[in-house]
């Protein structure tokens, strides 16, 4: 494998332990980056949503995105969706592997597999 591995997400999400945990048992080597201690900054949250699609990126079955009031959630574009992000990191959703620039959301075993 070449190329330097980032992990994006939060310490204690369960979906985020599930995916250290395979990284850890395949032995690949990555760098943790947790938006609660870290942040994120608006650049590299515009590459992905550039790259992605905003949709992808932002978690809507999460928490956060639920106690939003109903007006934030109205009209949703990818501007919108990027400064809600920014604001709460946690919206973004996660894991966000980025695997020296190709760009995974979510954790699935059998996706994760066939990058390493």
């Amino acid at each position: 494998m070449s190329g330097e591995v980032t992990l994006y997400g939060i310490k204690n999400c369960d979906t985020m332990k599930k995916a250290r945990d395979w990284l850890d048992t395949k032995g690949v080597a990555y760098r943790f980056h947790d938006y609660k201690v870290s942040g994120i900054d608006r650049e590299r949250l515009t590459a992905w949503v550039d790259a992605l699609g905003w949709e992808p990126v932002l978690n809507r079955a999460g928490t956060t995105f639920k106690k939003l009031p109903d007006e934030a959630k109205q009209g949703l574009d990818r501007d919108k969706a990027i400064a809600l992000m920014l604001e709460q990191p946690s919206m973004i959703k996660r894991p966000l592997l980025d695997r020296a620039g190709t760009l995974t959301v979510g954790f699935k075993p059998e996706i994760y597999g066939t990058l390493f």
